[in-house]
């Protein structure tokens, strides 16, 4: 099933895209998309049940908002350097193990909203991901089989990224991560049993017009359900919680000088293989 939210910020509607492309309204057969959610099944299956009834309202999906396609996130784990061509163009050797950083769930906006450039911002830089929705408690996970089992789902997140915030400011990478809007997501929640194999699928992104990454999951490092098997061995993963697993080669750190950072005005698209497309607009934060 493909998952998501429509209407105004803060105001969004659960809804559902159909086999057809045609948007269908569920605040009739549930009241959110969230944590809570994911983790009913009989929740899930009423709504699968309604979709294969053909009861479903549609919705006029022209000019209405698509908002992130989860509510009430919980927090968002991150993943650093975990693509072999991505180490390769950054001059980082690949990590013994995963390396970890959050993102704050406040960050996360829908999938086609305007991204703020910070104030003083001149490293603003692009990376498309796959993130990964949790559906089931997850700690202490023993195999990455059992680990994928806690997955509900699959979307696509912009990991948006302030490099000079992040590599020269000292402390942690946390303040060149988390500035406002720097997490635009969705635009669905596709189930994880019509994704099928995470570690096959595309993922693109464009800068006004111009293909900057595009890269495969098999070339991940730590496949998904060892990243979420990983993850559980230091905090406890619970339904709604969102794992952004890491981003291919050709990010703007990665080009000779001088290097393309984003700026006010610039237009981001991105994609990943089945789960849809972002675009954005950047604007001055």
């Amino acid at each position: 099933m493909k998952l998501l939210r429509v209407g105004t910020a803060g105001a969004e509607r659960p809804a559902l895209l159909d086999d057809g492309g045609t948007l269908r309204d569920l605040s009739g057969v549930v009241p959110e998309i969230d944590g809570p959610l994911l983790a009913d099944d009989a929740a899930l299956r009423r709504i699968r049940a309604a979709a294969e009834a053909g009861g479903l309202p549609a919705l006029d999906a022209d000019g209405l908002r698509v908002g992130p396609p989860l509510a009430a996130i919980g927090k968002v784990v991150c993943i650093g350097l975990n693509y072999h061509d991505h180490a390769r163009e950054t001059g980082a050797e690949p990590p013994a193990e995963p390396v970890i950083f959050l993102k704050a769930a406040d960050t996360v906006v829908g999938p086609h909203d305007t991204v703020l450039v910070p104030r003083g911002s001149t490293s603003t830089d692009w990376e498309v991901e796959l993130a990964v929705v949790i559906g089931r408690t997850a700690r202490y996970l023993e195999s990455a089989e059992e680990a994928l089992g806690h997955v509900a789902g699959y979307a696509v997140a912009h990991d948006v990224s302030e490099r000079e915030f992040q590599m020269e400011r000292g402390g942690t990478w946390d303040k060149g991560k988390n500035c406002e809007t720097f997490n635009p997501f969705g635009p669905w929640l596709v189930t994880a049993d019509e994704v099928g194999d995470p570690q096959a699928l595309a993922l693109r992104l464009w800068v006004n017009g111009e293909l900057k990454q595009d890269g495969n999951t098999a070339e991940q490092i730590f496949p998904v359900g060892e990243v979420v098997r990983y993850v559980s061995q230091f905090m406890t993963l619970y339904p709604g919680d969102v794992i952004n697993t890491g981003t291919p080669a050709g990010v703007a750190m990665g080009c000779a000088e001088p290097k393309p950072f984003l700026r006010a005005g610039d237009v981001v698209e991105l994609e990943v293989e089945g789960l849809g497309r972002q675009r954005q607009v950047f604007a001055a934060g």
